[in-house]
C-alpha cells in the first residue's frame, strides 16, 4: 500500500477525506497499486464460471475503476463491453488500458450506478467489489436500475466471499476499517461511503428477489473450502426472467 507505486499515508488520508467521487479521482493514478483492485485470479475465475452460461453480446461492467473487470467481460462477450463510473480520473485510467486492438468496442460512461441510462441493453452485467459503496437503503433502486439494462435473460453476476471469523486478524481489520469510515461520516462532510461490512449475503439476496430477479448460487473456481466443506467463494448469478419487475419510488437528494 505504501510502496514506492502505491498512495502514501498521507494521500489516502485526504482521499478519505474528501467525497467519494473526488476520492477516487484523486487515487485514481495509484489504484491499480493498491489492495483495493480485484486480484486477477478471481476475475478470471468469475469469468471461468460464467462461460457456461454463455455465450454473451454486450456487457456492462459496474463500477468499472479503472477496468480491471473489463479484460475477462471482453472474452465472455462477442460483441461489446461497457464500463460504467462516476470517477473521472478512475475512467480515464481504464481508457488508456484498452489494447488498440479491442478499442472498436469497449465504450466508457460517466454516471451512477443507481441511475444507469441504458435499458434492455445488455445480456450481462458484472460487478466487482462495489456494494460497500450502497447503503442498505439504496439497494432497491440500484437493483431495479440493473434489471432495466439488462435484456430479458440477461444475467447480473457478481463475487461473494465468506467473511473472516471473528477469532481472524482479517475480521477486527474489517470491523476496525467500518467504525473508522462510521465515526468520520459522522463528524465530517461529504459523506464517504464504503464499508466491508454493511451489507450481508442474505440481504443482498433478498434485496435482489424483491427487485425481480432469480438468483443462484454458483461455487468460484479456485476459492478453496472452508472448515465446514462450503465454499470460500461464490458467485452469486441474478437473471432477468423478463416479467415486470416491482415500482421503485425515486428517492430526494439529499
Amino acid at each position: 500500500m505504501f510502496g514506492p507505486e502505491g498512495p502514501t499515508l498521507r494521500e489516502l488520508a485526504v482521499q478519505a477525506l474528501s467525497s467519494v467521487e473526488r476520492g477516487y479521482d484523486l487515487l485514481a493514478p495509484k489504484f491499480d497499486h493498491t489492495p483495493f483492485r480485484t486480484p486477477d485470479h478471481v476475475l478470471d475465475a468469475v469469468a471461468e464460471a460464467l462461460a457456461p452460461l454463455g455465450p454473451f453480446t454486450d456487457g456492462l461492467d459496474l463500477c468499472c475503476g479503472t477496468g480491471a473487470g473489463l479484460r475477462p467481460l471482453a472474452r465472455l462477450c462477442r460483441h461489446s463491453v461497457t464500463g460504467v463510473d462516476f470517477s473521472a480520473g478512475m475512467l480515464d485510467v481504464a481508457r488508456r488500458r484498452v489494447p488498440p486492438a479491442e478499442a472498436p468496442r469497449v465504450a466508457w460512461v460517466r454516471g451512477d450506478a443507481r441511475a444507469l441510462p441504458f435499458t434492455a441493453a445488455f445480456d450481462l452485467v458484472v460487478s466487482f467489489g462495489a456494494f460497500g459503496h450502497f447503503l442498505p437503503g439504496e439497494l432497491p433502486r440500484l437493483f431495479a436500475g440493473i434489471r432495466t439494462a439488462l435484456r430479458p435473460g440477461g444475467r447480473f453476476a457478481f463475487p461473494v466471499f465468506a467473511p473472516p471469523r471473528p477469532t481472524s486478524p482479517a475480521f477486527w481489520l474489517l470491523s476496525g476499517f467500518d467504525t473508522v469510515m462510521r465515526v468520520r461520516n459522522a463528524l465530517w462532510r461529504p459523506p464517504f461511503v464504503m464499508y466491508y461490512r454493511a451489507l450481508r449475503l442474505g440481504a443482498l439476496l433478498g434485496e435482489l428477489e424483491r427487485a425481480g430477479f432469480t438468483v443462484e448460487l454458483r461455487a468460484l473456481p479456485g476459492s478453496g473450502r472452508r472448515a465446514d466443506g462450503s465454499p470460500r467463494g461464490r458467485l452469486v448469478v441474478a437473471r432477468n426472467d423478463g416479467t415486470p419487475g416491482p415500482a421503485v419510488t425515486p428517492r430526494r437528494a439529499g
